[in-house]
């Protein structure tokens, strides 16, 4: 079975342990807004060999799923935590050291309140009956001995996630080793034909006008999303100004670019880089509200929020007003890839000083953002769409774009929004300015 807590330390304190017999691990801070983080799986066991550069857990935050690295050498000797619960910040979870090693000190020296982390830990992940098989399933995985199944730590998440019972996947790793592909590629065996002849399987379903529902446990990420947004939503006084954009001569530039250029060139690089230069000319844009004051950042860093399965992330390009097009692309599609596959680190989601949603693929025409802090603006931006317009007295097909900059009025007022649109169209609309 998988590592399960350790009971808490008795009252009684045997003393202060000795230095370096063993190393606590603790939860560690991996963004910016976590105050906890749920074990998702752990790689050891109780008795393990632990090396330094060991990943020990796979911890969910409040932005991605992550890698704890022991960074000690020993014997992994006490988890604190189980897989499924959650922990807050310097909470410890594990303890490596010399074998033999007495733990009780170390969990003593915490305080007499540390000795209640298990049970105060628990309660933060209350798992639905279906995400309990699931986790039954993963726990299996842990080895191969004992007929268990070996699985890595990600294939054991994606399991979960879909809800596939590792026991019925067929390995193709290293030893029969079950690895992300093995899950990408899973399709379900037929249902056993052990129903009798004329006793078809008739499946089970709600009664006309019955209700019904499914509760589905929050995320550590939608409850940061729903938490921050939130605050935003209900501190920072929005208001939202709407530009239509005529795209023709970006499509066309587009086009040209990228029969050139290393990497593709998508509508929303265009639209990062031209935020960028603009926001060099209007400073309060890129500017923060900070309860005293207002900080203009002199770095100009565009997170572009995507969505993922189980919520929305905003990767950051860092320094996008010194970065060329091609570089823009570039970072832009590794960084989505990155966290699609939850592989995004700190200081590549945190930092933003501007951001950009674009829902124009999803075909959004307009919409209105929510600031994401620390923020004072948010642009969204909408579908690309072939309209007859007028000019010079004829009536002409153009492609327009409209987005719609939303404002935290503490910081940023009517005029210098618009100001700042103006800038951002004249790029747009005549994207060689973005080229000198």
């Amino acid at each position: 079975s998988k590592p399960a807590a350790e009971e808490a330390a008795p009252k009684k304190k045997s003393g202060k342990p000795k230095s370096g017999d063993a190393t606590v691990i603790r939860m560690p801070l991996l963004s910016d807004t976590m105050k906890e983080g749920k074990i998702v799986a752990w790689n050891k066991k109780v008795g393990d060999k632990v090396k330094s550069d060991d990943v020990l857990a796979d911890v969910e935050t409040d932005k991605a799923t992550m890698e704890v690295i022991g960074y000690a050498e020993g014997t992994l000797l006490y988890i604190g935590v189980k897989e499924g619960e959650a922990a807050k910040v310097n909470d410890i979870i594990a303890i490596v050291g010399k074998e033999g090693t007495d733990i009780e000190p170390y969990l003593d020296d915490e305080g007499e309140d540390e000795a209640t982390t298990q049970e105060t830990a628990t309660p933060q992940a209350v798992p639905s009956a279906a995400t309990t098989a699931h986790s039954v399933a993963a726990s299996a995985t842990e080895s191969s001995q004992n007929g268990r199944v070996k699985a890595s730590p990600l294939a054991k998440k994606l399991a979960e996630d879909k809800g596939i019972d590792l026991h019925n996947v067929q390995g193709s790793g290293d030893g029969g080793r079950i690895i992300k592909r093995d899950i990408d590629n899973y399709q379900p065996s037929q249902a056993p034909a052990q129903q009798a002849a004329g006793t078809a399987f008739v499946p089970q379903t709600a009664a006309v006008g019955e209700e019904s529902f499914t509760d589905v446990p929050v995320s550590q990420m939608r409850a940061a999303i729903a938490r921050r947004l939130g605050e935003s939503k209900f501190t920072a006084p929005h208001f939202y100004l709407t530009m239509t954009i005529t795209m023709d001569k970006a499509m066309e530039s587009r086009t040209a670019i990228n029969e050139v250029s290393p990497v593709k060139v998508s509508f929303n690089d265009l639209v990062i880089k031209a935020c960028a230069m603009a926001l060099r000319q209007h400073p309060f844009v890129n500017s923060s509200w900070m309860g005293d004051k207002i900080r203009q950042n002199h770095h100009i860093h565009i997170g572009s929020a995507v969505a993922i399965d189980d919520g929305l992330i905003v990767p950051v390009i860092k320094f996008a007003d010194q970065k060329s097009l091609s570089q823009i692309a570039q970072e832009a599609k590794a960084l989505a890839e990155k966290a699609r596959n939850k592989k995004l680190q700190p200081p590549e989601f945190s930092g933003n000083t501007f951001t950009i949603s674009n829902l124009g693929m999803m075909d959004i025409d307009e919409f209105t953002a929510i600031i994401n802090p620390p923020d004072s603006c948010i642009l969204a931006v909408g579908k690309i769409t072939p309209t007859p317009v007028v000019e010079k007295g004829q009536v002409v097909i153009r492609q327009l774009m409209k987005i719609t900059l939303s404002c935290d009025h503490r910081v940023v007022d009517g005029a210098v929004g618009s100001r700042f649109l103006q800038t951002l169209k004249a790029h747009l609309e005549n994207p060689v300015t973005m080229l000198v």
